[in-house]
């Protein structure tokens, strides 16, 4: 099948119609069709089509040129032979059910291609997610590294539900300011314990984090004192950031997450903020870190984190921090 490239588009005439209703490629334009770098890269790479003056090398390098054009190409001949109809757009492509093309089904899948050094900002992330969920489709990143190689991940935006269990109700205490934390005077398997706070020191005594004593200060469990002083919640947060420039964001997802009734627990071993608990289970559910809604994390930093929730058999949600409130995103690695 002939087609004819004239420096910014390929077409093809009207004998290529059956290639846009047979399997979806290009899009219908008078009496032919126009195809997008990518489809009449991989069109000739199957020798589906013949490009007057190029072959696959020369036309591959006619495009090469364009930002991002590799990954984009490999991301759509990989959909391509998994058996996906593809079309650019919305966001980079939009790819339909197996079995389906335009006019004849829906596209379930809006994919945006990344290179593994590319930024994630969590604003403009979340802003695309919302957009795909609004048009019913799943928001997938099509992720490439440094070798060519593929890695996808569905990203959705979680509501916490309450959790699966109560937990204790707390009493009030009376805390004692130790450096950044807070000391308090308990017998063992104390309600403290029971709600899921605290390290215990000795016997007698129980260490809270700063996360724990600030949000027991919020709700009145905890009265904090310094000598014969109380310490506010405001003047013990200043404090504390002094040596945790994180801890406002900790701090507010640590709240969102106990209001609805989970356990959280430092989740440094994992490397991130938090390892968080369905109530009294022996086992944690999720992995979650603070983030500023506006902040952006490399890739490859997410990567390595949804590699460690998996490993460990856990969910793996970023907590984006806004004035309006905390949007959990959860990253997760799909076989398309």
């Amino acid at each position: 099948m002939k087609a004819a490239f004239d420096g910014t588009i390929i077409r093809v005439g009207k004998d290529g119609r059956q290639l846009y209703e047979q399997s979806g490629y290009g899009r219908p334009e008078a009496d032919g069709l126009r195809l997008s770098p990518q489809e009449a890269l991989y069109l000739l790479h199957r020798q589906k089509i013949e490009v007057d003056g190029y072959n696959f090398d020369t036309l591959f390098a006619e495009f090469a040129d364009q930002r991002n054009f590799m990954r984009s190409f490999l991301v759509y001949r990989d959909l391509r032979e998994r058996g996906y109809v593809v079309q650019t757009g919305p966001h980079d492509f939009r790819v339909f059910r197996r079995g389906e093309k335009p006019g004849t089904g829906e596209s379930l899948y809006l994919v945006r291609v990344l290179s593994e050094r590319d930024p994630i900002h969590f604003g403009k992330l979340i802003e695309e997610v919302v957009a795909s969920r609004n048009m019913r489709k799943q928001y997938v990143l099509a992720v490439v590294d440094d070798e060519e190689e593929l890695t996808y991940y569905e990203i959705k935006l979680q509501k916490l539900a309450d959790a699966c269990n109560e937990v204790p109700l707390i009493s009030s205490h009376d805390a004692m300011l130790t450096g950044k934390s807070a000391m308090v005077r308990v017998p063992a398997n104390s309600d403290l314990e029971h709600g899921g706070y605290g390290k215990r020191l000795d016997p007698e005594r129980l260490l809270l984090s700063p996360v724990e004593l600030l949000y027991l200060m919020s709700r009145k469990h905890i009265v904090l004192m310094k000598g014969n002083e109380a310490v506010s919640p405001e003047a013990f947060l200043a404090l504390a950031s002094e040596t945790d420039r994180e801890l406002n964001g900790k701090h507010a997802v640590y709240t969102e997450l106990r209001d609805h009734k989970f356990t959280p627990r430092t989740g440094y071993k994992f490397g991130h903020h938090f390892r968080v608990y369905c109530g009294i289970s022996v086992h944690s559910d999720l992995l979650v870190h603070a983030v500023e809604k506006e902040a952006t994390l490399p890739m490859s930093l997410i990567s390595r984190s949804v590699r460690m929730a998996h490993s460990v058999k856990k969910k793996m949600l970023f907590g984006a921090v806004h004035t309006s409130g905390i949007q959990f995103v959860e990253f997760a690695r799909i076989k398309l």
